[in-house]
């Protein structure tokens, strides 16, 4: 056994190494959506806005697909921590299998209740028609999604994020370039508009889950085997669900509020709509950095609770608190200088760029509670404490956020601006309760797994 071979696999890992190509990543991504949104924006706001409205269904379904990939990751990186190699590979395959049959259940509900959901958030009758076709384009392969949460969690989880974010960067020059060719008909292409938009994001996430799939056979700590895609095995999906659950009714509490909050948003008005889409936009770049501070953390945590070493993985959380709030805080206050200039990006309706502007200082306060809940929550879902999070998510979410913004922003008349005071409030309470949670160290005896040394002198590992 050489020297490399006896290290563990945490100490391998660097926090920057791990979360820079995470955080390129999480920005690429995003760009599918924003890519839609500004293009479109060319053609009208109501467009825009209709696209927009569809992109958050779109985005609470592929947050859906998580609670598998979540799990899957905590799961994998306890294993690989652990020492036992070949068992993260069989709980891979099982996970990617149950994420494929879950994202073809919300692929036919989409395409056959998609113009439901659309108006069940009092969006405008001629908006409707837009954002229905795009669902429907979108949602009926939403599934090719649910296969690249899966295999990315699983590559992630051994370590290997640069291969995700090389991925991603290839699936949006594509998109980008069918957008060019087929929104706006150039080189001789049909001029399709929103569908071209939909057809080309179907397109390039299909070719990104053929190339994630080769990457995931070569970096695997231990190879797959095609029977562990069809092998059920429950230990297995009690670990993946276990903390998936947990994180899925999280991810519901958090998007069906929002989903509610923005029914207010349009009983607001279409301007307040449109500010707040193109906001959104720009405010989810916020996010990326804390979001990929909290995904390397997550890695990095489970690791070591795997190999037993809790000490390491408390001291290892506030430092990565700290960092990621200080560049939050510091990428905000810049984004707030050029407020306007960033609105104006996507348009030139001067209520829009004031209103958007307003909200930008807003976000001053916003993000930095924000950074909490997402570093803090994925090292605690790390760790296999995973309920916690999501009893205190649904009260904050549903006791203050809900009824805040219906308060402030329909009752009071602060409009969109009264909105996102209540965002601001539930992000800093969830937080601060996120914080206290891990000063109290309850976590420390809920890992899934033991270290192999362990596991081999005990019942023995799981064949």
């Amino acid at each position: 056994m050489t020297l490399s071979e006896r290290i563990p696999s945490w100490k391998k890992l660097s926090l920057f190494a791990v979360t820079w190509p995470i955080f390129v990543d999480s920005v690429l991504r995003m760009l599918l959506g924003t890519v839609d949104v500004f293009m479109l924006s060319r053609i009208s706001d109501k467009a825009t806005g209709a696209v927009g409205l569809a992109n958050e269904i779109i985005y609470f379904c592929i947050l859906m697909f998580g609670f598998v990939g979540i799990g899957t990751s905590v799961a994998v990186s306890q294993y690989i921590g652990a020492g036992r190699e070949k068992e993260a590979s069989r709980i891979s395959a099982l996970a990617i299998t149950l994420n494929l049959i879950f994202g073809i259940l919300v692929s036919l509900v989409l395409v056959g209740f998609g113009e439901s959901l659309l108006r069940l958030l009092n969006l405008d009758p001629e908006q409707i028609g837009i954002a229905s076709h795009y669902l429907e384009i979108i949602g009926g392969f939403i599934w090719i999604e649910a296969l690249s949460y899966a295999v990315s969690s699983v590559i992630r989880a051994s370590g290997n994020t640069k291969s995700v974010m090389y991925v991603t960067l290839g699936v949006n020059l594509i998109h980008v370039t069918g957008n060019y060719l087929l929104i706006f008909g150039n080189l001789g292409f049909p001029e399709w508009g929103v569908t071209g938009a939909a057809v080309s994001t179907v397109v390039s996430r299909f070719l990104g889950i053929i190339v994630l799939f080769i990457l995931l056979y070569r970096r695997i700590p231990a190879p797959i085997r095609r029977k562990d895609y069809v092998t059920w095995n429950g230990p297995y999906v009690k670990q993946i669900m276990s903390v998936g659950l947990p994180a899925a009714g999280e991810h519901l509490a958090w998007q069906s509020q929002y989903l509610m909050v923005i029914s207010f948003v349009n009983m607001i008005g279409i301007t307040a709509l449109n500010t707040h889409v193109y906001v959104m936009n720009i405010s989810n770049y916020f996010m990326a950095l804390a979001l990929a501070i909290g995904s390397g953390t997550e890695i990095i945590v489970g690791q070591m609770v795997g190999a037993g070493e809790m000490k390491a993985a408390y001291r290892r959380l506030i430092t990565s608190v700290r960092i990621s709030f200080l560049l939050t805080l510091a990428v905000v206050g810049v984004a707030a200088i050029f407020r306007h200039e960033l609105i104006g990006m996507f348009t030139e309706d001067p209520k829009i760029i004031a209103a958007g502007a307003g909200i930008f200082l807003l976000s001053i306060v916003l993000e930095p509670g924000r950074t909490f809940n997402m570093v803090i929550i994925n090292s605690l879902r790390a760790a296999g404490d995973a309920r916690f999070p999501v009893l205190m998510g649904v009260l904050s979410m549903w006791g203050v956020s809900v009824p805040l913004a219906y308060v402030l922003g329909v009752h009071s008349g602060l409009g969109l601006l009264g909105v996102w005071i209540a965002f601001t409030v539930d992000e800093w309470l969830r937080g601060v309760m996120m914080l206290l949670r891990w000063k109290s160290r309850a976590w420390e005896k809920k890992a899934l797994v033991k270290p192999v040394s362990v596991a081999e002198n005990g019942a023995g590992a799981q064949a």
